[in-house]
């Protein structure tokens, strides 16, 4: 009996101890993550609500919407079970609010028996401004002539503040830079492989609240043809080139010709992703002045956009396009930077080589490759002119030359546009002031 009477005891112990674990397991709240908690919000764009709970896991999640008097209940959610984590968008579409303040309530509730199984709770209250209305976007320059591969630049305005403003061409953005004066401007580009067809640029400006503009602007296309050549990469140039220079980047690639067609693909897209990224390094006025400099007494091998077709022991093996221009004069010739700007780069870059890239402020920026030696440091500002390099053979080169790129945002463009003074004079110069206060 007595023995019986230490179980019933001790059954009632471990029921207590097991009950109180299960009651006090868990004491501490969900925690809560809002985007955007104030500002301003459009219907368009969804209010975003990250719950978790890594105790008992949330059980209800609740958000409630007040304006003059009125309340909407945008989302009550329940999670059977519970679940450690939960991610809702809360849209503010039909729910019948108006333009202007609106407050924001949200309360979670986890899983757990404290509190007489009403759980632990966590609350936010915010206001947030709803907007509905898109920027307006007035267009400053009345025209726009492009080329093919080439460059124009837009100045505009824009009624309010926005999170986004440039040019969208296509799958590609041009962001737009605010000048002093509030005005924007922005360089933009027809790709050289769009077709012209395609070429429908157009200024976006997103607000803040995530409201979207698309303006057009009167433009003009001159399509462009683009010369090809024929490469013969022999025995010599992989044993000697192309294993010692590039194995490194695939070190189970044995064969030689295997590894120049990984170079010359795979190696060359992540060196174009690379320099569109560097493309991201701009200022926000311009850096440069003036017609753009050519390396003196330079002959050219290499034109852009150039199609090139790699020969093999009589075979084609590969088609690429090569997208700068080659100079090629005296080995290891001085390389002057083609305008006022800022290196942004200077270190070598996959096929490029040795390579330095100058940002000229607005998106602008020109690339030197194939470098033998480097003069400059990130950083550093150079003025036009100034000795910041010696050309060479480094990189995806078979003899000593310079290969130049002028980017816009990181899209390479033809430089022949910035060597010449009248087009500097039409396009880009007379456009600039209209940007001025």
């Amino acid at each position: 009996m007595r023995k019986l009477k230490r179980l019933l005891s001790l059954v009632v112990l471990v029921a207590l101890v097991v009950g109180a674990y299960q009651l006090l397991r868990d004491m501490t709240s969900p925690t809560l993550e809002v985007s955007p908690e104030g500002g301003a919000l459009s219907p368009k764009r969804p209010l975003t609500v990250k719950v978790r709970d890594d105790g008992t896991g949330v059980r209800t999640l609740q958000v409630v919407l007040e304006q003059g008097g009125r309340t909407v209940e945008a989302l009550n959610r329940s999670y059977p079970g519970g679940v450690a984590g939960a991610e809702e968008s809360v849209s503010l579409a039909g729910a019948g609010l108006q333009e202007g303040p609106v407050q924001v309530r949200i309360r979670a509730v986890d899983g757990s028996r404290f509190r007489f199984g009403r759980g632990n709770a966590a609350e936010r209250t915010f206001s947030l401004e709803l907007d509905s209305r898109p920027p307006q976007v007035t267009i400053l320059t009345p025209h726009h002539n492009l080329n093919q591969g080439g460059a124009g630049v837009v100045v505009y305005t824009l009624s309010e503040e926005v999170e986004k403003s440039g040019v969208q061409v296509g799958d590609v953005f041009f962001p737009g830079y605010r000048q002093g004066s509030g005005k924007y401007v922005c360089f933009f580009a027809c790709p050289w492989d769009m077709p012209p067809s395609a070429f429908v640029p157009k200024v976006l400006a997103v607000d803040r609240a995530g409201n979207e503009r698309l303006a057009g602007l009167f433009y003009h296309l001159n399509p462009r043809t683009f010369p090809t050549d024929r490469i013969e990469v022999g025995d010599a140039f992989l044993a000697d080139k192309i294993v010692p220079d590039f194995q490194h980047y695939f070190p189970d690639v044995t064969d030689p010709l295997q590894l120049f067609l990984k170079v010359n693909r795979e190696l060359r897209a992540e060196n174009r992703k690379a320099i569109l990224e560097i493309g991201r390094q701009t200022a926000a006025a311009p850096l440069w002045e003036g017609v753009f400099l050519r390396q003196p007494n330079a002959a050219v091998p290499g034109y852009f956009a150039q199609t090139r077709t790699y020969f093999h022991n009589g075979q084609a093996i590969d088609r690429q396009t090569h997208l700068g221009i080659d100079l090629a004069s005296t080995a290891q010739a001085p390389v002057p930077a083609a305008n006022a700007g800022k290196v942004v780069f200077a270190e070598e870059l996959g096929i490029y080589g040795n390579c330095v890239v100058v940002d000229h402020g607005l998106g602008l920026q020109t690339l030197y490759a194939h470098l033998s030696r480097i003069d400059v440091k990130p950083g550093q500002t150079v003025t036009k002119g100034e000795i910041i390099a010696r050309t060479g053979a480094t990189g995806l080169a078979g003899g000593d030359h310079l290969h130049f790129d002028v980017l816009v945002s990181g899209l390479q463009v033809n430089p022949l546009e910035w060597w010449d003074p009248a087009w500097i004079r039409n396009n880009v110069a007379d456009k600039l002031p209209l940007a001025a206060p």
